[in-house]
């Protein structure tokens, strides 16, 4: 399968709680940390929810 490259581009201190537990869950927290991920549909569906604060790449 495919892999996702996610980078954190944004802070998550003034979003919403479930966006925060997301970020947590894909293996982020801190700006300008990558994490390689397969692309499976529950990473792109949490991805969709954060999008606004991640940048994407597929490998």
């Amino acid at each position: 399968m495919a892999q996702i490259k996610i980078t954190q581009v944004k802070s998550i201190i003034d979003s919403p709680a479930k966006q925060k537990l997301t970020i947590k869950a894909l293996g982020l927290g801190k700006i300008s940390k990558s994490v390689l991920v397969e692309n499976t549909p529950q990473i792109v569906g949490m991805i969709r929810k954060v999008h606004h604060l991640v940048d994407i790449k597929e490998l």
